[in-house]
């Protein structure tokens, strides 16, 4: 013998629509790669602090830690995060390697 239970199609149709929200929602991170900014890294970002160093102390890596994962001088980095240097293309790559994201969330706009 089957059980059953019978619910308002109402509540029937509330419960689908929220399981296909969270299969969108496993979907999108399954195909992130690393291109999701969190939203504390996105409001820090929009109010102007400089993607690295957002994205560095979200991870809670110190700048002489990420500087020595990402192989560039601690000095080059702050003056990355500072605003004082640009960053090459090579450095910012490899800062994006070490902190787990892209290189075009560590580019402001």
């Amino acid at each position: 013998m089957t059980e059953t239970i019978t619910i308002p199609r109402k509540d029937y149709e509330a419960t689908l629509a929220r399981l296909q929200d969270l299969e969108d929602v496993v979907a999108a991170r399954a195909a992130d790669q690393g291109s999701r900014i969190p939203h504390a890294v996105a409001v820090r970002i929009m109010e102007g602090d400089n993607p690295v160093r957002a994205w560095r102390e979200h991870k809670g890596v110190s700048l002489r830690k990420l500087a020595n994962m990402a192989d560039v001088s601690p000095s080059y980095l702050s003056e990355i995060e500072s605003g004082r240097k640009p960053g090459s293309v090579d450095a910012l790559n490899r800062l994006a390697g070490a902190l787990g994201t892209s290189i075009d969330a560590l580019v402001a706009e």
